[in-house]
């Protein structure tokens, strides 16, 4: 079964983006420092660099590594849209679940009125090249889906944000997950790959399905 792993930028006080959506507050740390970050994390993850990027970043051809597919919610899809950018990962099957978004923003773009675990526990059922699901965020997407999350790589920034949008958005469920893989980078950004405590895993658990 695929696997849903959650990918995602966080500061210290476990935000992931700031009141109004804000993501450039995150510390790149010098220019050696910030480009050496980007083609380590990158060359790790290559499919989870937008498409607009990827031919700067010497990605236009290269296959994924992790993900086939995409889920984000509104939240996650609005800079992009924001931009005019209605594909922000054309190289990905891409799904927003949002119950207000248009349902034909863009023909390569399902949108997801409702149900995320349903939308979630098919996509884990496919069967195909053995890539994983990409969930991208936001925090009441997460939130609903964390009985599905099987693990987590979380890029933790120095810095605090003080307000924003939280990593997990949604009922109190306490969830243990193992540390995995941690790296530590000049710039102060530490990556760490945790995987869900099998124990712990009930697919039929309850969530707060709320969603933007």
């Amino acid at each position: 079964m695929r696997k849903l792993v959650y990918y995602v930028a966080v500061s210290l006080d476990g935000r992931i983006a700031g009141p109004g959506g804000e993501y450039d507050f995150y510390p790149a740390g010098d220019e050696q420092q910030g480009a050496a970050y980007t083609a380590w994390t990158a060359a790790l993850y290559p499919e989870t660099v937008p498409t607009a990027h990827r031919a700067a970043a010497g990605l236009t051809d290269a296959p994924g590594r992790h993900f086939d597919t995409i889920v984000m919610g509104l939240g996650a899809y609005r800079p992009a849209l924001d931009h005019g950018i209605t594909s922000p990962y054309a190289h990905l099957r891409q799904y927003v679940v949002s119950s207000t978004l248009k349902p034909d923003i863009d023909p390569a773009v399902t949108v997801v009125p409702g149900d995320p675990l349903a939308l979630v526990r098919d996509l884990k059922r496919e069967q195909g090249t053995g890539l994983g699901i990409w969930l991208c965020g936001g925090g009441k997407l997460a939130g609903a889906l964390l009985p599905e999350i099987d693990e987590l790589v979380i890029k933790s920034y120095p810095v605090v944000a003080g307000a924003g949008i939280p990593a997990f958005d949604g009922a109190f469920d306490p969830t243990v997950f193992d540390v995995a893989e941690r790296t530590a980078f000049p710039n102060g950004v530490t990556l760490t790959h945790l995987i869900r405590r099998q124990a712990d895993h009930a697919p039929g658990r309850k969530a707060d399905q709320a969603v933007a």
